[in-house]
């Protein structure tokens, strides 16, 4: 056969073959040393300029539909990147088979505190990949339990991984996204800002006493008054027929006075706003005042004709309440019938009692699911709230907002009530799912905590005003009928009738950054008087 004529038929069948298989035309193409680098030194320089605007997946790759993808759990889908080249195998999870490393609740509990620490950061880290690898422009990072959606891996129904195809969109010199040739960071603008947003500290409320102590025949009565904390860090709990004093700063117990000589027993314990006077309510109605230091009874105040369940002292005058709906208000420095006022206002027993924080207003609750407001010059009460549909005995006054008073029902009402004491208006309620015994404002943030007997018997923290949970506090097994907090604000203890006292770090102690500043500023006159 002629040499000429052989040339020209492979000619053909290659050009025939070419038409029929593309790719391998394609890959012929690229094999060629017409393209290679080595033959073509014109257009490629010997210097390795790295260039991250490879790794943006989503200029370099665009996602495609990929027909029939919806598959029933568990199936294997045969899957080819951009519709050729060769297939692998895709199973989707089933919800009836147990992953791997599935753990117990318990053990999920504890891997959960234990990364808990962790949890910002590691967003922070998600959020700075998504950035530099998919071009997620990203700037701020979310609170873990609002976090954005973008963040969360999304499994699109319709769309496959990738193309190998080049997408026509381009981004603008504005986005953020591209990084400058004169910039000295590693990672795009969106990521530098990523990096330098604040971030809050997480609030970590530990949900475990830090101190538990034993209570031998603390009552479980829901009328009663039996824990109080001074300023001095000393409890005073009523226990049966005794009054025990325990240090907070020496862990010492003493036994300031035993009733059972008088055949009474205690029925409210109160501190003095100086730490150094302690009144002690018995079921026969007297009132007691002792020196805690001296261990001595100073006087002994009658007029009562049944138990005083409720104290609240405003400088040297002390309120009591009493089962014989009665409140009386007296001033220690002088002899009882002098400066005794004796307010009538509640049908049935008085069971919580508060001075406001500028010591000018008396809030009152009673069995008679009525919330009194008292002043100074009347024996009528100037406010009257009958909103509540069960006994009021949690009360407290805002020492934020001037004016907020706060009060909590018993087991048929459930709800925390909220009111301006200035215009007499109710503001806010919300409904808690259980019986509330007490309530207490931290001294240094616009927060509150609520103790609760039926059913839960549980503690918890409020934020005000959004009145969003912080914390759910469990141990007890007994209602919680018992509150008082640490001269500093910081810890609570609770009382129950299973017997113990429980001590909890819930409130933080730093101020806010207005009132540090306000106390060193040069220009706060008072700071400079000698």
């Amino acid at each position: 056969m002629d040499q000429d004529y052989e040339r020209r038929l492979l000619r053909q069948i290659v050009i025939q073959n070419e038409n029929t298989m593309p790719c391998v035309a394609e890959m012929r193409r690229t094999l060629t040393p017409a393209n290679s680098p080595v033959s073509s030194p014109s257009k490629h320089g010997d210097r390795f300029i790295p260039s991250r605007a490879g790794a943006n997946w989503s200029v370099n790759f665009h996602r495609i539909n990929v027909r029939g993808c919806r598959r029933a759990e568990g199936e294997t889908l045969t899957v080819q990147p951009g519709g050729r080249g060769p297939s692998f195998p895709l199973t989707l999870p089933s919800p009836l088979h147990p992953q791997e490393n599935e753990k117990s609740p318990s053990q999920n509990r504890k891997a959960k505190d234990a990364t808990s620490d962790n949890g910002k950061d590691g967003l922070a880290y998600s959020a700075l990949l998504k950035n530099e690898l998919l071009g997620a422009g990203i700037e701020k990072v979310q609170d873990p339990q609002t976090e954005d959606r973008r963040l969360q891996p999304s499994t699109p129904e319709r769309k496959g991984l990738f193309t190998y195809s080049l997408s026509t969109k381009r981004s603008s010199p504005d986005d953020g996204n591209d990084v400058s040739p004169y910039s000295l960071s590693p990672v795009s603008n969106k990521s530098q800002k990523l990096l330098r947003s604040p971030r809050k500290p997480t609030r970590k409320i530990s949900k475990i006493p830090f101190k538990v102590l034993d209570a031998p025949e603390l009552q479980d009565d829901f009328y009663l008054n039996l824990v109080d904390w001074s300023s001095l860090n000393v409890l005073s709990v009523g226990l049966g027929t005794c009054v025990y004093l325990w240090s907070a700063c020496t862990s010492q117990v003493t036994r300031l006075c035993d009733l059972s000589v008088e055949g009474d027993s205690v029925t409210s314990v109160g501190w003095s706003e100086r730490g150094n006077l302690v009144a002690v309510g018995t079921h026969k109605g007297f009132v007691q005042i002792w020196d805690a230091a001296a261990g001595k009874k100073l006087s002994m105040l009658e007029g009562h004709t049944a138990r005083v369940g409720a104290l609240a002292w405003n400088a040297d005058q002390l309120s009591s309440g009493s089962r014989d709906r009665m409140i009386l208000q007296r001033d220690i420095r002088t002899p009882p019938l002098q400066s005794e006022r004796r307010l009538q206002g509640h049908r049935q027993e008085v069971c919580g009692l508060k001075w406001s924080t500028d010591h000018q207003l008396l809030a009152s609750g009673g069995n008679d699911n009525k919330l009194l407001v008292w002043n100074h010059s009347s024996l009528s009460p100037v406010q009257q709230y009958t909103e509540h549909l069960a006994a009021v005995k949690a009360i407290a006054w805002s020492p934020h907002q001037h004016g907020l008073l706060a009060s909590g029902g018993g087991t048929a009402d459930r709800c925390i009530r909220f009111w301006n004491t200035l215009t007499g208006q109710p503001l806010q309620c919300i409904d808690t799912g259980s019986q509330v015994c007490n309530l207490a404002w931290s001294k240094h943030a616009n927060e509150l905590v609520s103790t609760h007997g039926y059913s839960q018997n549980q503690i918890l923290v409020w934020k005000y005003p959004s009145l969003t949970q912080v914390a759910k506090l469990t141990g007890h097994s007994y209602r919680v009928l018992y509150l008082a907090m640490s001269p500093d604000g910081e810890a609570i203890v609770t009382g129950a009738g299973d017997e113990t006292l429980r001590f909890w770090n819930v409130f933080s102690k730093t101020r806010s950054t207005k009132v540090k500043w306000e106390s060193v500023s040069v220009l706060n006159l008072f700071t400079r008087i000698r």
